[in-house]
């Protein structure tokens, strides 16, 4: 563009420049060299012209990043696959128990959940993969009674409950490992859940039998952080605290096959439950 306008400004020069044309050719210095052009005859005549220049546009200055001495190191490389799974068990059992306000508690029940998963590392310490899940929950109560004084007083008899829970999840597991360390990490899952439950409880026997059918959907987001520790080089032992944050359920009911009930609910949790605490095991291939 700047030489265009060099040869726009000769040629009006030299249409103002008439005598000198009738002499000995006119010398140019400095068109494309410079950034003005010189003209002069024989005669000694110099006719400098300053050429336009574009100005220099002033960026705003970025600023620095700071240097927090944080090493980007390869804890599991991409390409990798992982395996694995938590299984946790918990029963209690009650005869004739008594502790504060409840009195004469005789019963028996249990938790089971086992969960496996499947992932690939997509990206170094990355991984994307599935979860499936399934949580059974059985109580039988066979006496349960209230004592809040002498007027106030709840006495229950054969209550019966039975959930059965099943989980599919899609999840993204970032590590870090612990300093230096190729064998402690750290780790946190963002969760995705779809829950589907079916479950009865009831009250009461024979001609007093009061009994509910339930029918649920659930839905999560949240995350699990926890801690790994390679025990083998393509296994390690995995330790996490319960899922935190939103959590969205649909309930149906059905009591004695004529009355019906739904509920919604919703919550958002993200404190963490030492009371539940996830130990599993993860391969490596």
């Amino acid at each position: 563009m700047l030489r265009i306008l060099s040869l726009i400004l000769l040629f009006i020069v030299g249409s103002k420049l008439q005598v000198l044309q009738a002499r000995q050719p006119i010398r140019v210095e400095g068109l494309f060299f410079s950034d003005s052009i010189t003209i002069a005859d024989s005669t000694g005549h110099v006719y400098k012209i300053k050429m336009p220049t574009e100005k220099k546009r002033k960026h705003p200055k970025r600023p620095q990043r700071i240097d927090r001495g944080i090493m980007q190191s390869v804890f599991i490389p991409k390409g990798q696959w992982m395996t694995g799974g938590t299984v946790s068990y918990s029963e209690h059992e009650e005869d004739n128990l008594n502790f504060l306000v409840i009195k004469n508690v005789t019963g028996l029940g249990y938790t089971f959940n086992v969960s496996p998963y499947v992932g690939y590392f997509f990206k170094d310490n990355i991984a994307a993969g599935v979860r499936l899940g399934y949580n059974r929950t059985y109580l039988d109560m066979a006496n349960f009674e209230l004592n809040l004084g002498e007027d106030f007083n709840i006495s229950l008899k054969d209550l019966y409950y039975l959930e059965h829970q099943y989980e599919v999840s899609g999840f993204l597991r970032t590590y870090m490992p612990i300093g230096k360390s190729k064998i402690f990490g750290l780790f946190n899952e963002v969760r995705l859940t779809y829950g589907y439950g079916v479950g009865k409880n009831s009250t009461g026997s024979d001609t007093e039998y009061d009994g509910t059918f339930e029918r649920s959907h659930n839905l999560q987001i949240g995350i699990a952080p926890g801690m790994t520790a390679f025990v083998t080089d393509w296994s390690a032992v995995e330790v996490s605290v319960g899922v935190m944050g939103y959590n969205f359920k649909w309930q149906n009911q059905k009591t004695n096959q004529i009355e019906t009930g739904t509920r919604r609910t919703s919550s958002g949790n993200f404190k963490i439950n030492l009371f539940s605490i996830n130990i599993g095991m993860t391969f490596y291939l």
